[in-house]
């Protein structure tokens, strides 16, 4: 065995002692300074706390936040209005607004589908935001015809406050409600009444359309441009998909004869009371003068 290799320690060596770990700096208070690592994590603990009570006060605060949504969008409407036919016509108007939305918020519930309160868009109206306007052509018709009933009867709330103060600026409410409820069962996509043709006659939405872009023609309007845009992309979309249903049901559009009936008759019904109801309410006078 060869010894190449091996050497004789000097007597009394002793390995180096490993050195002592450093002793943590002494804060400005004289109490030990925690290391980065922990001051970092109990830093990021103390901000997530922060961050989780203000989630959860949002979350508190969200249905007061929708509300916030809806009543702010009126106002902003309300001063709208103001500017052209002063603030107490703009704030039934947005009134009437509010009530027909709500026919539509109510019958979207009554089938089971979550609706958004209504938000106020001056010059535009008002939206609801939902997911789908029922399973079938027949909730579709009864969602779109709710607002214009609803729409309706507030509008016709109008005429005894007029009868009994001798007010034309009830009146003319009564007609601009009776107007607009009228303008929205036109029957083309995305108003009320082509709603109501999705379970009655759905090729009459061309005929809606034609409508439309005749009376734009006539009158040009930026809602009507607007109108027909959508109203042209949604009709042009919904008839290539009729034969094969709406969202995968090829049922969608399939309506028993006496319900098909019965929407036909609320929606000449609605057609002849509004019809009525401006011709009772008309005032020879501008939005100006009230």
């Amino acid at each position: 065995m060869s010894e190449q290799g091996t050497h004789e320690l000097p007597s009394g060596w002793l390995p180096p002692a490993a050195p002592d770990p450093p002793a943590e700096r002494p804060s400005a208070f004289g109490e030990p300074r925690r290391p980065w690592w922990r001051r970092a994590g109990g830093g990021l603990l103390a901000t997530l706390a922060v961050i989780g009570a203000k989630l959860k006060t949002i979350l508190l605060l969200l249905p007061k936040l929708k509300l916030l949504t809806t009543s702010g969008s009126m106002l902003v409407s309300v001063a709208a209005y103001a500017l052209i036919w002063g603030w107490r016509f703009a704030v039934g108007f947005v009134v009437l607004l509010f009530i027909h939305e709500m026919g539509h918020v109510i019958a979207l519930r009554r089938e089971g589908v979550a609706a958004s309160a209504p938000v106020f868009i001056p010059f535009l109206g008002a939206v609801v935001w939902a997911k789908s306007l029922g399973g079938n052509a027949l909730a579709e018709a009864r969602v779109g015809l709710a607002g214009p009933v609803l729409g309706t009867l507030g509008a016709a709330a109008c005429l005894p406050i007029a009868w009994a103060t001798g007010s034309d600026l009830w009146k003319a409410l009564a007609f601009t409600g009776f107007f607009l409820n009228l303008f929205n069962l036109l029957p083309v996509v995305p108003l009320d009444g082509g709603r109501a043709m999705a379970a009655m006659a759905p090729w009459m939405w061309f005929v809606g359309f034609g409508a439309m872009a005749l009376l734009f023609f006539l009158w040009p309007n930026p809602i009507l441009v607007l109108i027909l845009l959508l109203g042209g992309l949604e009709t042009y979309r919904r008839w290539k998909e009729r034969k094969q249903g709406s969202e995968g049901n090829p049922a969608y559009y399939k309506v028993r004869p006496a319900h098909r009936l019965l929407v036909g008759a609320v929606y000449v019904g609605l057609i002849v009371a509004l019809a009525v109801g401006m011709d009772v309410t008309h005032l020879v006078r501008t939005f100006s003068d009230v």
